[in-house]
């Protein structure tokens, strides 16, 4: 009887066994590395340094919602592929230009933030970057006062925004 009788001579690297062993930590490195690209690559849009002074900052955001409502402003918004259009109706004299905020819920770099002219009475217009769609936030603020809208791009692309005069 030979003593290599029932034994495979090949070498290591053309037994199945190794490959089998081996493929488990090899797919473990390349998911590591795969996370650690997804967690460097992206950014970190909902962590804010200052997050003490934004918090003291919102009795003055409520003050300003406040006064336009006291103002009785009303109005709406009209998104198109490269501006927007602002209507603010008021018993009060209206500004020559509003500021405006197209600020994204989760991705702060998405934020774009425009001067609008007065282009007709109540009607302001600027010109903004295509929106992504998605959920937006957008703000009209002029002097003292501030008008809030949530629009969905994906859906539509009005909104209303608007304060109800205080109750007395």
């Amino acid at each position: 009887m030979n003593a290599n009788d029932g034994l495979d001579l090949s070498p290591w690297y053309r037994q199945p066994w190794p490959w089998i062993l081996m493929a488990g930590p090899a797919f473990v490195v390349v998911a590591g590395l795969a996370m650690a690209w997804v967690a460097f690559s992206g950014q970190d849009g909902l962590v804010v340094d200052d997050y003490y002074r934004q918090g003291l900052a919102i009795n003055q955001t409520l003050s300003r919602d406040a006064k336009a409502a006291e103002l009785g402003l009303l109005g709406g918004v009209q998104l198109s592929g490269d501006g927007i259009e602002v209507s603010i109706s008021s018993d009060a004299p209206l500004p020559k230009q509003v500021r405006i905020a197209l600020v994204h819920p989760t991705l702060s770099g998405m934020d774009q933030f425009v001067f609008a002219p007065e282009v007709a009475p109540g009607r302001y217009f600027a010109r903004i970057k295509p929106l992504m769609p998605s959920r937006w936030r957008i703000l009209a603020e002029g002097g003292d006062w501030r008008l809030v809208a949530e629009v969905d791009t994906r859906r539509a692309n009005t909104a209303r925004f608007g304060a109800s005069r205080p109750k007395d």
